[in-house]
């Protein structure tokens, strides 16, 4: 494996998309930590990756799959893998857009949606998912124990790997959309799949979200006591979208700081971490 240990500053390598960059942006010190690039092999094709872990630990570590925002894994996922490592993780962040495109090419949100993110296939980020956890294991992550994270974008992918990969110990979905429009790329979205979940799911959200409409996070409750799923949805009611992104206005501390406690809790929970 060759990899390029990097070093990153508060302000840089975030997606022109998601500027204005706010001052309460988080930089995780990775004084401790080994912090790479990589790539992967995947369905043919090599895909780029940045994963950070314990410099020191030699032991099979439990892995989390950190999955990106809409804005693709620019500095914002980059410190999320640091902050798991910090916790003990071999945390890694797929470039899952990389086959369509670059988000880094788009300066504004609507346009980054429709002319990249609509293009990329669930079915193929299941499997490029797949190839992230084979790769992990194989890189110092313990496969028994193979957790998974996402926000926005990433938040409505955690819930539908948690019906795909029944290797899957845990997952916390935060913020990720639960129905919508279906289309060839996405024919199913987490309300469909609730009944299929064969791993507990964590779902954290914002009762201000404005994409995210109370009424869809009650009817995915329903389905899921339907479905008599392990999981359990929290909804934070001072809080909006993207509310554990410190680079953007809509970050709100209190629950960002509840939700990754909780998120820590429920990994732990479920195998996360040996005592």
């Amino acid at each position: 494996m060759t990899v390029n240990t990097t070093q990153n500053k508060p302000g840089e390598r975030f997606a022109p998309a998601a500027s204005p960059i706010c001052p309460t942006a988080i930089h995780t010190p990775d004084d401790t930590l080994l912090v790479a690039e990589t790539t992967i092999p995947t369905q043919g094709d090599s895909m780029p990756a940045c994963f950070a872990r314990p410099k020191e630990e030699t032991r099979d570590l439990p892995i989390v799959i950190v999955v990106q925002e809409i804005f693709g894994v620019h500095e914002h996922i980059r410190d999320i893998c640091r902050r798991l490592a910090l916790q003990g993780y071999l945390a890694i962040a797929p470039e899952l857009y990389f086959r369509q495109g670059d988000p880094n090419d788009y300066d504004d949100i609507p346009t980054l949606f429709n002319e990249l993110v609509t293009k990329v296939p669930d079915a193929q980020v299941m499997a490029d998912l797949d190839h992230v956890a084979c790769w992990a294991a194989r890189h110092g992550g313990d496969a028994n124990r193979l957790l998974l994270t996402g926000f926005c974008w990433g938040g409505r992918i955690a819930w539908l790997y948690a019906a795909h990969n029944p290797q899957l110990k845990a997952a916390v979905a935060w913020y990720g959309r639960l129905n919508g429009d279906k289309s060839l790329n996405s024919p199913k979205h987490p309300l469909d799949i609730a009944v299929d979940l064969s791993a507990p799911v964590l779902g954290l959200y914002g009762a201000k979200d404005t994409g995210i409409p109370l009424e869809s996070v009650e009817s995915m409750r329903q389905a899921l006591r339907a479905a008599n799923a392990r999981a359990e949805i929290v909804v934070y009611p001072d809080a909006g979208h993207a509310f554990n992104a410190d680079y953007r206005p809509s970050y709100h501390q209190q629950s960002a700081k509840d939700g990754w406690q909780r998120m820590l809790a429920w990994f732990a929970q479920y195998g996360g971490q040996k005592p």
